[in-house]
């Protein structure tokens, strides 16, 4: 991947993400939202989005953007929609919070914001998907990887827009019966299709591509690639007919939502098959601090998909279903993009500040821009503290979920430390001088010069 590769605004999504991540665990940390609310009230509903769409949403735009070109060995089309991109999501995201603080009775919000706050989201994921989309057309015939990120942004867009149509209700915008029924029963269907469509789907697409590069692994698609592929998309096509299906009045949905939930711990089941067989034919037999962290992520995946398939877990309902969405949000989706994040972000500052040196320096290595030893106690922290917490809402304890999250947020902001450690070097500034000609990274902005 050379210099002309980077993804110029990539580091601000991931910063943007990072920040919206450390506000979301302190709103719980301080007893906003569930458990300390109903699931759906709208300091809940806040929350949720705060997570979902600025800390797991940024992310995973900001990783796209960096690695789409990578699973399809061309160009990003349309860069320059990156920044407007950007900047109209973290709008609309306000607004949208601001909109849920309306309907809870603030002063000085209007429920309005929330049909504002989404035709802003609306654009900047369209505008990301314009990008995206453009990208992966250019490159058909599309590898297995790049169709998981396809289906992934479909899914996106049917979330946007079902999310749309709630705002248009609750702000009294609309009142048609369709949309009404879609708020009173497509609100699992919309999380589903935004957790397990677009952020799940799309990062085992982009982990089939990372891992075996990371890992030293033979890069070749399998049956059981294939597999999760095919039963991943029929879960989440039984998922679409159902939002169809309850837009049109009918009733029968529990039947397709539940052969959703069985293709899905199958389509798991197969993913859990490739992770095995990756780590087996893996030729770096001392893998790195990233992928030794997302075992736990795997395992969190695995976990929560089969106690959320299975009966009779009873884990699908009442104070189950929290822990097990936790869980996935938390165990999974968070912690599979932290211990990312720690290679990506090295990985990026190394090329966008030694790359133009290269061959012409002496130059650290990519490990030589982190300290494992020290982040590999604060993944043991936060996993620790994921595993309390999910114990802790089985057991209905308010305060014991508080004090894991308390722990889970000083992980966090340690991690979030170490990834600032390593894009202003400090690991690397003492021992070896800063090569004459090399580019000093910014924390979170592009390097002033001119790059597509």
């Amino acid at each position: 991947m050379s210099d002309a590769t980077l993804s110029k605004w990539t580091m601000s999504y991931f910063t943007a993400a990072c920040l919206f991540l450390v506000i979301g665990q302190g709103m719980m940390v301080s007893g906003y939202g569930y458990p300390f609310a109903d699931v759906g009230a709208p300091a809940t509903l806040a929350l949720v989005h705060i997570l979902a769409i600025g800390w797991l949403g940024l992310l995973m735009v900001g990783a796209l953007l960096q690695f789409v070109p990578v699973l399809v060995t061309a160009s990003l089309r349309g860069g320059r929609l990156a920044l407007p991109a950007l900047l109209l999501l973290i709008a609309g995201l306000l607004l949208l919070v601001g909109g849920f603080a309306a309907v809870a009775g603030t002063e000085g919000m209007a429920p309005g914001m929330l049909p504002f706050g989404a035709l802003f989201l609306a654009i900047g994921f369209g505008l990301v998907t314009i990008m995206l989309a453009a990208t992966l057309a250019a490159a058909r015939p599309l590898p297995l990887p790049a169709r998981f990120v396809a289906v992934g942004l479909i899914a996106s867009s049917v979330t946007i827009l079902l999310g749309g149509t709630f705002t248009l209700v609750l702000s009294g915008a609309v009142a048609n019966d369709a949309a009404i029924a879609l708020l009173l029963k497509g609100v699992p269907l919309h999380a589903a299709l935004g957790l397990a469509g677009w952020l799940t789907f799309t990062a085992i697409g982009v982990s089939y591509r990372l891992l075996p590069m990371f890992m030293l692994a033979p890069d070749c698609t399998r049956a059981t690639s294939k597999a999760v592929w095919w039963t991943g998309v029929a879960a989440l096509a039984l998922v679409a007919a159902c939002v169809v299906s309850i837009a049109t009045g009918s009733a029968a949905v529990k039947l397709p939502l539940s052969l959703a939930a069985l293709l899905a711990a199958v389509a798991t089941l197969f993913y859990s098959a490739d992770l095995v067989r990756l780590f087996r034919e893996r030729r770096r037999k001392t893998v790195e601090l990233n992928i030794r962290a997302s075992y736990a992520a795997f395992a969190a995946l695995f976990v929560s998909v089969v106690m959320f398939a299975l009966p009779v877990t009873s884990s699908a309902d009442g104070e189950g279903a929290a822990a097990v969405v936790y869980l996935f949000v938390f165990g999974w989706l968070t912690g599979l993009g932290l211990a990312q994040l720690y290679k990506i972000v090295p990985f990026l500052t190394w090329l966008e500040c030694y790359g133009p040196v290269l061959g012409r320096a002496a130059v650290p290595r990519v490990q030589d821009l982190v300290e494992e030893k020290r982040a590999s106690r604060w993944f043991c922290l936060y996993y620790g503290a994921v595993a309390a917490a999910t114990f802790s809402l089985f057991a209905e304890s308010p305060t014991a979920f508080r004090i894991a999250l308390l722990a889970q947020l000083c992980a966090t902001v340690g991690l979030i430390v170490e990834l600032v450690r390593a894009r202003i070097l400090s690991s690397v500034a003492a021992p070896m001088p800063f090569p004459a000609g090399a580019p000093r990274p910014r924390l979170f902005l592009p390097i002033s010069r001119p790059q597509e």
